[in-house]
C-alpha cells in the first residue's frame, strides 16, 4: 500500500515540475523509471525526479545537464548514491498522505483559485515574501488543467496564505504551502473541489511536523540532490 502511495506521490510531483517546466518553456520528458528535463530547470525545481526504485544513475544523469552549475535530482526513494558524480544532499524529506475527506479544524481564511494574472502575481508575492523568487509564476500555469494555485484571503483581501493543487487520476498533489492559517483551508478546498481523492505531498522539518497535526502520515523517504 504505501509502495503504490509513494510512486503515485512521486509521479504527481514529477507531473507537476513538468507544468512548471512547461511555462517555462522547458521540455521533458516522462521515460525509464523517471522524469528528466533536456535543460536547466526553473529556480527551485529538480532536473529529474525518479518514480521507480533501482534507477541506474549513470542512465538517470545521462538524460541531464550536468555541464551547467547546479544541477539537481529529487531521489523519489532515497536510494540513489550521487557522490561520485559530485552531487550531496541538499535536503532529505518525507512523502506523506492524508486519506480523503474534510479538515478537522474549519479555516479561518476566505479561500478562491486563481483565475487570472493579476491573481497568480498577488499569489506568487504571498508566497515569496520578498525572497526574489516570485517572477518564477508564469501566467502559462494556469492553462494547465490539472492544476490549481489555491490562495485564502483575509479580511483585508490579501492572500494570506497558499498552496498548489495537483489532481491526477488517483491522487491530489499539494505543495507551495504557506502562511500560518494553510492547512485546513487547502485541505477544505481540496475536499470540494476533488471529493473522495486522497491528498499527497512532501515536508520535512516543521512543515512535515505541520502537515502530520492535520492528519498526514509519512509514507516513505527521499532526498534531493544537489551537484557543486
Amino acid at each position: 500500500m504505501k509502495a503504490r502511495l509513494v510512486r503515485a506521490a512521486a509521479r504527481d510531483n514529477a507531473e507537476w515540475c513538468a507544468a512548471m517546466c512547461r511555462a517555462h518553456g522547458v521540455e521533458s520528458r516522462f521515460a525509464a523509471g523517471a522524469w528528466a528535463a533536456v535543460r536547466r530547470t526553473p529556480p527551485l525545481y529538480p532536473d529529474a525526479v525518479t518514480l521507480d526504485p533501482g534507477v541506474a544513475p549513470d542512465d538517470l544523469l545521462a538524460r541531464i545537464d550536468t555541464g551547467t552549475p547546479g544541477a539537481s535530482v529529487k531521489d523519489g526513494f532515497a536510494d540513489l548514491d550521487l557522490r561520485p558524480a559530485g552531487f550531496h544532499v541538499l535536503f532529505a524529506a518525507q512523502w506523506i498522505h492524508r486519506p480523503p475527506g474534510p479538515p478537522g479544524t474549519a479555516p479561518v481564511l476566505d479561500w478562491r483559485a486563481a483565475e487570472d494574472a493579476d491573481a497568480l502575481r498577488a499569489w506568487a508575492v504571498a508566497w515569496d515574501g520578498g525572497q526574489g523568487h516570485a517572477g518564477l509564476w508564469r501566467p502559462e500555469l494556469l492553462e494547465a488543467p490539472e492544476v490549481s494555485v489555491l490562495s485564502g484571503h483575509g479580511a483585508d483581501g490579501r492572500a494570506a496564505a497558499g498552496a498548489v493543487a495537483t489532481r491526477r487520476d488517483a491522487v491530489v498533489g499539494v505543495s507551495n504551502v504557506f502562511g500560518a492559517d494553510a492547512w485546513p483551508g487547502v485541505l477544505d478546498t481540496v475536499h470540494r473541489r476533488f471529493p473522495g481523492l486522497p491528498v499527497v505531498g512532501y515536508e520535512h522539518g516543521g512543515g512535515l511536523a505541520a502537515a502530520e497535526r492535520h492528519g498526514f502520515a509519512p509514507i516513505g523517504p527521499l532526498r534531493v540532490w544537489l551537484r557543486g
